[in-house]
């Protein structure tokens, strides 16, 4: 009764990298990519002189971060792209609404 002796494998313990133990090299680089933009857009969009700015970023970003999701493993993951995705549309609506992705530079 080999199998009788093995000690029984308990959960992984909680980590702020991975929740269930594997790597996930591109996820994290998506959720990475999406929290930068994000940000970079989210900050940007308070300036109106920076429209081209936050529109651009904010459309990458939401871009990337719903790639991101379609492709999440983790809740950890999920949750970070949520708050990349929500920096990355205010900044991308409020960029759109002082000039455009590309102000007024076509027509």
């Amino acid at each position: 009764m080999a199998q009788a002796m093995r000690t029984q494998s308990s959960p992984p313990p909680i980590s702020l990298f991975s929740t269930d133990g594997k790597s996930h090299p591109l996820q994290d680089a998506l959720m990475a990519a999406t929290l930068i933009l994000g940000a970079v857009a989210f900050v940007t969009a308070f300036f109106h002189n920076l429209h081209l700015l936050s529109s651009w970023t904010g459309l990458i970003g939401i871009l990337t971060g719903a790639y991101g999701q379609f492709i999440s493993v983790t809740t950890r993951e999920r949750f970070a792209l949520i708050i990349g995705l929500g920096a990355s549309a205010f900044g991308f609506f409020l960029g759109m609404a002082h000039g455009g992705l590309f102000g007024g530079w076509l027509g």
